[in-house]
């Protein structure tokens, strides 16, 4: 294991500690840092894996819809759901209003159309622009009592951002130099 993995490891299981109750300002200090590392690195930094936005860059519209078959998401599909679940729990953790949730999962998979593409894209960076904004603002109650969701968050950006790597790499839309071979 290299240094750069175990001290990232030590700095999750840290993290991790921090979140399930950050008692003083160092504990604080710590879950804000590596809460946002982590939202820059699901969202426009490479680390460990693509960050969403690079997943998401240059493809078309056309790109952005294909399936391989009715049980499957298209990337757009994919997109609809990150920012619909990313917001709901943004307006949460802010303690807004819940966005509008009939419990149907499968209906934050929305199908959109060129002009509902490039708003989803713009409105993906608005709210992770606004989760850092408000994890930098966060009290210790507030990184206690939403540290575990936001943490679960990012775990579920992280995957779909897997499967639209993966979809555009299936169909040759993909290029080494964006991340991964």
């Amino acid at each position: 294991m290299t240094s750069i993995t175990t001290t990232k490891i030590t700095t999750i299981l840290l993290a991790t500690c921090s979140l399930l109750g950050c008692t003083n300002q160092s504990d604080t200090s710590l879950a804000k840092t590596i809460l946002l590392e982590e939202i820059t690195n699901n969202h426009t930094t490479a680390d460990w894996y693509v960050p969403l936005s690079t997943a998401i860059e240059g493809l078309t519209v056309e790109q952005a819809a294909w399936k391989d078959s009715i049980d499957t998401h298209s990337i757009r599909e994919l997109l609809s759901h990150v920012v619909f679940w990313n917001e709901k729990i943004l307006r949460a953790f802010q303690g807004d209003l819940a966005l509008d949730f009939n419990g149907d999962n499968e209906s934050t998979f929305r199908k959109l159309d060129g002009a509902d593409w490039k708003e989803a894209i713009a409105k993906l960076d608005s709210i992770q622009t606004q989760w850092q904004q408000a994890i930098e603002q966060a009290t210790p109650d507030q990184l206690a009592a939403g540290g575990p969701e936001i943490t679960s968050m990012l775990s579920h950006m992280a995957y779909h951002t897997g499967q639209i790597v993966y979809i555009r790499k299936r169909n040759g839309w993909w290029q080494p130099s964006q991340g991964v071979e």
